[in-house]
């Protein structure tokens, strides 16, 4: 979240952000509005409070003189009722100062991140930059099929009995669909873990409330997420929520930072925000699993963090031989915590189209503040916020969608990408 001193003192710069996300600026003025109340009411509450403290010394100096004359009485029941009256207006101050701290707050935990100055300005999706591609498309001397045919003929993708099970938006993989789908999981992890260097975590699916407040996904996305009324629990939509909140409240030490975490985790998302979109095949469902890759660093190197981050994920996609792309976000597109983002997306050739596989961004400090998670940058230093980063690395199924189709044989068959055979026990599946 951004600061309340931050905002007071960078409002122009808060209101261009907010501006180049295509977002109201309204609620910067009601904040600022709020804050100017507060503080008025708490130079009140605080005179009233040294008034009393200045009194109460009072008294207790006319108290020990030992002689107690009908003045010096008086006095002091005039001071004492005098008293009473500030403590009321005390108590009333204070509790009016308490109700504007839960509405900054509650509008401080609506306030998307600060936009990065080098991410290009735009109003949505359309206007994302390519920043590379690899891989040519591969040229097919037969019509490719989508991956909801190809799974159906192949008998690894059961969409009926998924829908009788859960309902929309839900499939089943079975036999070399599963294991194709428990293959890439290990893959991944085992790339991240090995070559990369990240620390596998294997997090709870569950949640508290707090933990989604801190990786901002509440209460702004409330709607899109599953929640077990009963516990108060909420179901991860991302490794990204637990993997944030491993260190919440904590203050690291010097030299522990940087930090890289790897999850594999299922997701679980409502998607009403896409809701009569994707409806065929298993490109959206409120159930996914993903690989999630995350990064706790110094503010200063952050920055060099995604791109490392980026080339992560991007590995993955060389190693499985997928023509992909990356692109930079533009402000209008880049996501609520993130400060700065790339995305990574997959050629299918047989929907036609480019599925996005991996988003990895910087969000700065807004995590952390939220999550209160700082680090101590030399013994004995005042500590200061970490800046989280995430990425997808890479998620599911859309990968299995992109890999069912450029590997497709006329006869219906898909080869099994080299680097899988291993995890797989076999070279095609038929």
């Amino acid at each position: 979240m951004l600061s309340l001193q931050f905002i007071r003192q960078n409002a122009d710069l808060v209101l261009e952000s907010l501006a180049k996300r295509g977002e109201s600026t309204m609620v910067i003025d009601r904040v600022i509005e709020l804050d100017q109340q507060r503080r008025r009411l708490l130079h009140q509450s605080e005179s009233l409070k040294a008034r009393r403290n200045e009194v109460s010394k009072e008294i207790g100096a006319l108290r020990s003189r030992g002689e107690m004359t009908a003045e010096i009485e008086e006095i002091i029941l005039e001071r004492t009722e005098e008293m009473r009256r500030v403590g009321r207006e005390i108590k009333q101050l204070d509790g009016e100062i308490a109700n504007i701290e839960r509405q900054l707050d509650d509008l401080l935990l609506e306030l998307p991140n600060l936009v990065h100055p080098t991410v290009p300005e735009g109003r949505d999706g359309s206007d994302n930059v390519v920043v590379r591609t690899w891989g040519e498309p591969r040229s097919f001397k037969f019509e490719p099929l989508p991956h909801w045919e190809l799974g159906k003929r192949l008998d690894i993708i059961d969409f009926e009995r998924g829908v009788k099970l859960s309902g929309s938006r839900f499939y089943i993989l079975k036999g070399l669909g599963a294991k194709l789908q428990r293959a890439l999981i290990s893959f991944m992890l085992d790339l991240h873990i090995t070559e990369h260097r990240y620390t596998e975590v294997y997090p709870p699916f569950m949640v508290k409330r707090e933990c989604m407040v801190g990786s901002g996904n509440l209460p702004k996305f409330a709607d899109n997420l599953y929640h077990d009324d009963e516990d108060d629990f909420w179901f991860v939509p991302t490794a990204e929520v637990p993997l944030t909140n491993l260190h919440r409240d904590e203050i690291l030490e010097p030299g522990t930072l940087p930090l890289y975490y790897v999850a594999y985790t299922a997701c679980f998302r409502r998607e009403k925000m896409s809701a009569g979109k994707d409806t065929k095949g298993i490109k959206r469902g409120h159930q996914f699993d993903k690989v999630e890759l995350y990064k706790l660093t110094e503010p200063e190197a952050s920055d060099e963090e995604l791109e490392k981050m980026v080339r992560d994920a991007e590995e993955a996609c060389r190693r499985l031989g997928i023509p992909y792309r990356v692109l930079q976000l533009c402000s209008g597109d880049i996501g609520f915590a993130a400060t700065k983002s790339y995305d990574i997306e997959m050629w299918a050739p047989g929907c036609g189209e480019w599925l996005e596989v991996s988003s990895c961004s910087n969000c700065g400090d807004f995590q952390a503040r939220r999550a209160n998670i700082r680090y101590r940058p030399e013994p004995g230093a005042r500590p200061r916020f970490v800046h989280t980063l995430n990425g997808s690395g890479l998620a599911l199924p859309r990968v299995v969608i992109a890999l069912m189709e450029n590997y497709q044989q006329k006869d219906g068959s898909i080869v099994v990408p080299e680097v899988l055979r291993l995890y797989m026990g076999c070279e095609v599946i038929r």
